[in-house]
């Protein structure tokens, strides 16, 4: 994976790779390469997709009221 391309914290698994599709039940990665293969597997032939990523959600924005506003 190319350094510097959204996070070094991305763990190589098939779900993000290019050659890993999502199966119907999605459990299973259809790999092009290995068949039927678990999320978290990765072979030798792993290349980062970074489309298929889904990025971790913002947290809320917490409520303020006119009062945290008053000086």
């Amino acid at each position: 994976m190319p350094k510097g391309l959204f996070s070094n914290s991305i763990e190589p698994a098939c779900r993000h790779c290019i050659y890993g599709h999502l199966s119907n039940s999605e459990k299973k990665i259809l790999c092009v390469r290995r068949g039927v293969v678990e999320p978290e597997f990765r072979c030798k032939k792993y290349q980062y997709d970074p489309l298929k990523r889904v990025p971790m959600r913002t947290p809320p924005l917490p409520e303020f009221e006119k009062d945290d506003f008053d000086l």
